[in-house]
């Protein structure tokens, strides 16, 4: 079958407002089929059980712990969501967490969680931009980046702001998608249209080692985690809308309902899922 490399196809350029619109229009929507952890989950395996909710908890789990954070770090969530993760994380860790978002939407309900859990002392989100972080250098101890630089403009630009805004030994821990191999001829339109619909861009994992140096970061850690994370819960997902399609539907219109079902993702091994793990020296 003919590859062709993911690089010479048209991608989006996304643009910080519209991804705030974006996430704006789409934030009930995704509560309401994957849950108030609008991200991937966890399996150590593909016939693992595990419930989905409990899967994105542990993807959450794994980066913080990443962080090597306690009780009075000072950490910022880069692109917090609903605050789901962040607000885990400062009743999980102690830690102090600051969470933005473009999405006006997502910081109403990110401050509304912080309140119902308590927790409204250790956890605050603020509307702001990755790509112009409104913080003074080494402001945080650590910085968490989930499934949020996926929407940046300009990666190279975002990971200098964390370089910045990170004291000297503060590490980053991030997601992101990347191209495993080419991917191939039968799976490009699929992979074009979610890109396109949500306002994303991939990269190969070797354009991060210089995104990195640029920003005066070092890499501790790379780690492909694609086989534990995508497929199943793009299965899990597009079960869930199939299940609750009329609901959905009538909630949401059938557009966006089917704009949302990652079915057709289903099967391309070579769209991939990395985690990364850098330091401030």
């Amino acid at each position: 079958m003919p590859h062709s490399d993911l690089s010479e196809l048209p991608m989006p350029s996304p643009v910080s407002a519209e991804v705030g619109a974006l996430y704006d229009r789409f934030t009930a929507l995704g509560s309401a089929s994957l849950g108030e952890n609008l991200h991937f989950g966890y399996w150590d395996s593909p016939d693992s059980r595990v419930p989905l909710e409990e899967a994105t908890d542990r993807l959450t789990d794994m980066m913080a712990d990443r962080l090597r954070i306690g009780a009075g770090s000072r950490v910022l969530d880069l692109g917090c969501g609903v605050g789901t993760p962040g607000v885990r994380i400062a009743r999980r860790t102690g830690a102090d967490v600051t969470g933005v978002s473009v999405s006006a939407e997502q910081i109403a309900r990110a401050n509304a969680l912080a309140e119902a859990s308590g927790v409204t002392d250790r956890a605050r989100f603020r509307q702001a931009d990755a790509m112009e972080l409104p913080f003074e250098d080494g402001s945080f101890d650590a910085v968490i980046a989930l499934e949020s630089i996926i929407h940046m403009p300009d990666r190279a630009q975002v990971l200098a702001h964390v370089g910045r805004v990170l004291r000297p030994g503060g590490r980053v821990v991030l997601t992101d998608f990347f191209e495993r191999a080419p991917i191939p001829a039968a799976g490009q339109a699929a992979v074009r249209r979610y890109l396109h619909d949500f306002m994303m861009t991939m990269v190969t994992a070797e354009s991060y080692p210089p995104l990195l140096r640029g920003a005066g970061l070092w890499l501790e850690e790379f780690l492909d985690i694609s086989d534990q994370t995508l497929e199943k819960t793009f299965v899990l997902l597009s079960e869930r809308i199939s299940a609750a399609k009329q609901r959905l539907t009538e909630e949401f219109g059938e557009e966006m309902v089917d704009q949302f079902d990652p079915g057709d993702l289903v099967g391309i091994k070579e769209f991939g899922y990395l985690l990364l793990v850098a330091r401030r020296p």
